[in-house]
């Protein structure tokens, strides 16, 4: 029997999206799913003027969503006056966390959950792939969905969302290339995981932004994720502040000219990870000088982290294992950008330039590129990179998914 499907949906201030998204869920080929959808904004924004039509678009939303026939859907009120939330705990991680909670207090182990966002959309297929994906990989814990934000013909927004995936597949396709167990893109409306997983890892750890990077990389501590599936999903391409940091944050501040939050690292600091993950074996027999010592002594007072997995480590695949756990997602993420600031020389276009010109990459016609800049080459030349990116990423998340039983 095939799985049902749970939908898990945060929304805030998504009344001219949903629309687009229910028409999503009403052509999928397969019909057993549920909608969970938390509507949501913290309570005291109805007595705050600036906030008020935040609170009064979601009233829209959950309007909107009442009128619904063909399928099941459950709303989750954290909006409506005196529904919304309170003190400390609200934002889009508290949203997914509810849904995901109720999810599974009622579905069954190998049903799937399946977040995504109101501005997201799929083709007709989607929910059936990930029925397939799963069925083919029974032992992958969850599947980070391979994505792609779909142009809006507006250039000032085009350029944006462009440099901004041209950064998150950089650095992932990086992360492949040196064997990171987290090579994984964390996007909040391209993931799904059995319910069994959910359970298994004590559920999601709510942040208000972020909850997606902290949720994959707790699931890929207890397992294996599945990196490609035959279907994407296409998030909007939008300028938006409704999170602290992401996709529409960063489209934001793209757009008053600053990356410095998304640099295109040079492509060595990824090297001297992968010097690292190359030491663990004899890490386990001996401790050694690695090329990140000076940044485990800044971080956790002390070079020499490894005395202590090894101690508790039985038999060396255990030790390796640990090793990876200790300097995890966010453990890299913090080195890529410790390393870069004492990085004084080349700027992002130089760095990806020299990416692609010592062939770390195929597929941009055999033909090197000199004069590019983010800033002033034209809307093709920067798709040309991405899909140039998204292709060679492509080849590695399918032969990872093929190993996965």
């Amino acid at each position: 029997m095939s799985p049902d499907i749970y939908v898990a949906l945060p929304a805030m201030d998504e009344a001219d999206y949903i629309p687009n998204f229910i028409d999503c869920l009403q052509s999928q080929s397969f019909k057993g799913f549920k909608l969970l959808a938390c509507i949501n904004q913290p309570d005291n924004w109805w007595d705050n003027p600036g906030k008020v039509h935040i609170c009064e678009n979601n009233q829209r939303t959950i309007e909107f969503l009442n009128g619904i026939n063909g399928f099941d859907i459950e709303i989750i009120d954290k909006s409506s006056r005196g529904e919304g939330w309170k003190g400390k705990k609200y934002g889009v991680g508290w949203a997914r966390k509810s849904i995901m909670d109720k999810i599974a207090s009622e579905a069954a182990d190998n049903d799937l959950i399946v977040s995504l966002d109101a501005d997201t959309t799929f083709s007709p297929d989607y929910f059936s792939s990930l029925i397939e994906s799963f069925s083919t990989h029974s032992k992958a814990v969850a599947l980070s969905v391979p994505y792609y934000h779909k142009l809006t013909g507006d250039e000032i927004a085009d350029r944006a969302i462009l440099r901004y995936e041209i950064y998150l597949r950089y650095y992932n396709l990086n992360m492949l290339r040196i064997g990171s167990p987290y090579a994984f893109t964390a996007i909040g409306s391209a993931i799904a995981l059995p319910v069994k997983s959910y359970r298994a890892i004590g559920g999601m750890t709510p942040h208000k932004s972020g909850e997606d990077f902290y949720f994959l990389q707790k699931l890929r501590k207890y397992g294996d994720i599945l990196l490609w599936n035959r279907e994407k999903v296409y998030p909007a391409a939008r300028f938006s502040s409704r999170v602290d940091f992401g996709t529409g944050p960063a489209m934001i501040k793209g757009r008053a000219g600053d990356w410095s939050s998304y640099p295109v690292y040079p492509y060595y600091y990824f090297d001297e990870i992968k010097q690292l993950f190359d030491l663990f074996p004899d890490l386990y027999e001996r401790s050694l000088p690695t090329p990140l010592d000076d940044f485990f002594e800044e971080k956790f007072g002390d070079a020499d982290i490894w005395t202590p997995l090894r101690v508790n480590s039985r038999k060396k695949e255990q030790f390796i294992k640990a090793c990876h756990h200790k300097f995890d997602a966010f453990r890299t993420f913090q080195y890529l950008k410790w390393r870069h600031l004492d990085e004084t020389g080349k700027s992002d276009e130089e760095n990806l330039l020299e990416f692609i010109n010592r062939g770390l990459i195929n597929g941009l016609d055999n033909k090197p590129l000199y004069d590019f800049t983010f800033s002033d080459s034209s809307i093709d030349i920067l798709n040309e990179i991405r899909d140039v990116l998204c292709k060679n990423e492509e080849i590695f998340q399918k032969k990872i998914t093929k190993d996965i039983i």
